[in-house]
């Protein structure tokens, strides 16, 4: 697992691979973040729960066919994102070698991590010399995963022949997917898809991040049930309804539609619920300043309105984002949302 840091470089020849409850993304790109090749494959429901592979198997199945028929590379960047995830911010007394705050590290991390550091996967990153109300810190970015979570990703991978070539968090890769070069503004992204991640970067640093377990994913299941539909069929009612065109407006059968408005009405509120929480604790935090920008990315993009309705409901300028194409028809009938993960993880960060 790395850390984010202020330069970027592409690594030849790495799929980027974003695995969420419903689907899996894989991308690979040239010219920073432009991609190259693309595609999305459906999972069913259960492999993947809250951001965590539970079905092995039947991930690496897919994994083998998706690369198969696409003829990706088989080197691959995993994203991991779900709630058993920790990531904290520490303030260690002023020092400048390596092996110094190595050492403080992981002496403080047992305070401050839930879990067991022997069945952790422990990384972090001195963001410098900061001052705070005691004084000059050193402050560090503290990320710990549970190993048996990553096992899990890795073993799928091994079992579809993929050789996995490094493990980010999402949220890092979101940030270096989108980010704006020279923009230093407090942003806030928004991955909403099979899960809801949301991240607060300053520049291209990663300060706060934070998964929900709701998303499209979760709509669209919920569509599903009420109306008896596939989970595909859902998903297409749902972009087909939107947010935006007056129900009386939209062809096809009036009780879906009406459901279909519904349910995307109740899941952005409940988004946006999340959205304020999150930030309203990030700026109680020690030294954190307030969000000037937001951006949305993930398959909520290619949902009309879904945007205009989580800036009204959080009271935040809302942008889209989404990754560019390097060559035509690389994304298919994909969106460029929808690979933004996928496109940051073939990004490797390089010193500053």
């Amino acid at each position: 697992m790395t850390l984010p840091s202020m330069g970027r470089s592409t690594a030849k020849s790495v799929v980027g691979l974003d695995i969420q409850p419903g689907y899996v993304a894989a991308a690979q790109t040239r010219d920073g973040v432009a991609v190259e090749r693309a595609a999305i494959a459906p999972l069913a429901p259960g492999v993947v729960r809250d951001g965590e592979v539970v079905d092995v198997d039947t991930l690496a199945d897919a994994l083998r066919h998706m690369f198969a028929e696409h003829k990706f590379a088989k080197r691959v960047r995993l994203g991991v994102a779900n709630q058993r995830i920790v990531m904290r911010t520490l303030d260690l007394p002023p020092m400048q070698s390596a092996k110094e705050i190595a050492s403080a590290v992981r002496f403080q991390a047992q305070d401050h991590i839930p879990m067991p550091l022997e069945q952790a996967v422990l990384e972090y990153q001195s963001l410098g010399l900061v001052e705070t109300h005691e004084g000059p810190r050193t402050r560090v970015v503290v990320v710990a995963a549970r190993r048996d979570m990553i096992d899990r990703q890795l073993e799928a991978i091994k079992r579809a022949g993929l050789r996995a070539h490094g493990i980010d968090l999402s949220a890092f890769a979101m940030i270096r997917a989108l980010h704006q070069p020279g923009a230093t503004a407090t942003t806030l992204y928004v991955a909403v898809g099979g899960i809801t991640n949301l991240a607060v970067a300053v520049g291209t640093t990663c300060v706060f991040t934070r998964v929900v377990a709701h998303g499209t994913e979760a709509m669209a299941g919920e569509l599903a049930e009420r109306k008896g539909l596939t989970l595909e069929h859902a998903h297409g009612w749902l972009r087909h309804v939107g947010l935006g065109t007056p129900v009386a407006e939209i062809e096809g059968d009036a009780e879906i539609v009406t459901e279909a408005r519904e349910v995307l009405e109740e899941g952005s509120r409940k988004i946006a619920d999340e959205v304020r929480n999150s930030i309203d604790f990030h700026v109680m935090q020690v030294g954190s300043a307030g969000v000037e920008r937001a951006v949305l990315t993930g398959p909520a993009v290619a949902i009309p309105g879904l945007a205009d309705e989580l800036a009204e409901l959080t009271r935040l300028p809302l942008e889209v984002g989404i990754v560019a194409e390097a060559r035509p028809g690389a994304f298919g009938s994909t969106d460029g949302g929808s690979l933004a993960v996928a496109a940051g993880l073939t990004v490797e960060e390089v010193s500053a």
